[in-house]
C-alpha cells in the first residue's frame, strides 16, 4: 500500500518544487526590466522545469509548466506580457518536447528540424508582439534597421535556426545534469 502512495508523493513534491523555482525566477526576471535578468530567469525557470522529467514525470512537468505560467501572470507579469511569450510558445515546453523525444525514440534529426521550425516561429512572433512587425529605434543608425527589418525572416531563419540547434544540444546537456542530481537526492 505504501509503494504505490510514495512515488505519487514524490512526483507532486518535484513537481511542486520545479513550479515554485520556475514562478520565482521568471517573475524576477520579467518585474526587473533588465534583459539580462529576463533571460537568466528563463534559464532558471527552464531547468527547474526539467526536475520532474528527471523521473519522468511527464504530467508533473507539464502541470508545473501550466501552474508556472499562470502564477507569474498572477504575480504581475501580465504587465509585460510580451516578456513572458517566447517562454509560453517555446523555452517552458521544450524540456517536454526533449523527454518525449528520447522516450518515444523519435529520430533527432525530424525532431531538430520540428523544434527548428517552432523557435523560429516563436522568433516571428515576438518580432510582431515586441517590435510591431517593425524595428527601430536609437541605438543604431536608421539604415541598420531598414536592413534588418527587410531581412528579418532570412535572419530568423538562418541565425534562429543555428541558434536553435545549440540551445538544444545544450539543453539536453543540461537534462542530464539536473537527472543526476534528482538521482543523488533520491538515495
Amino acid at each position: 500500500m505504501g509503494n504505490g502512495k510514495r512515488p505519487k508523493a514524490f512526483e507532486i513534491a518535484l513537481s511542486g518544487i520545479s513550479c515554485a523555482v520556475a514562478v520565482l525566477f521568471l517573475s524576477l526576471g520579467i518585474m526587473t526590466g533588465v534583459n539580462s535578468l529576463t533571460a537568466v530567469g528563463y534559464f532558471v525557470a527552464v531547468v527547474a522545469l526539467m526536475l520532474p522529467l528527471s523521473k519522468q514525470f511527464f504530467l508533473g512537468a507539464f502541470l508545473a509548466y501550466t501552474g508556472t505560467l499562470i502564477l507569474t501572470i498572477a504575480l504581475g507579469a501580465a504587465a509585460q506580457f510580451w516578456k513572458l511569450v517566447p517562454f509560453a510558445m517555446f523555452f517552458g515546453l521544450h524540456p517536454i518536447a526533449n523527454a518525449l523525444q528520447i522516450r518515444f525514440k523519435i529520430n533527432k534529426w525530424l525532431a531538430l528540424a520540428v523544434k527548428a521550425v517552432w523557435f523560429d516561429c516563436t522568433l516571428i512572433v515576438g518580432y510582431y508582439l515586441v517590435f510591431g512587425g517593425l524595428l527601430g529605434g536609437s541605438l543604431l543608425p536608421q539604415s541598420v534597421y531598414d536592413v534588418l527589418n527587410k531581412y528579418i525572416f532570412v535572419f530568423i531563419f538562418t541565425l534562429g535556426t543555428a541558434i536553435c540547434f545549440v540551445y538544444d544540444y545544450l539543453t539536453f546537456k543540461c537534462q542530464i545534469a539536473v537527472n543526476l542530481l534528482v538521482q543523488r537526492i533520491k538515495k
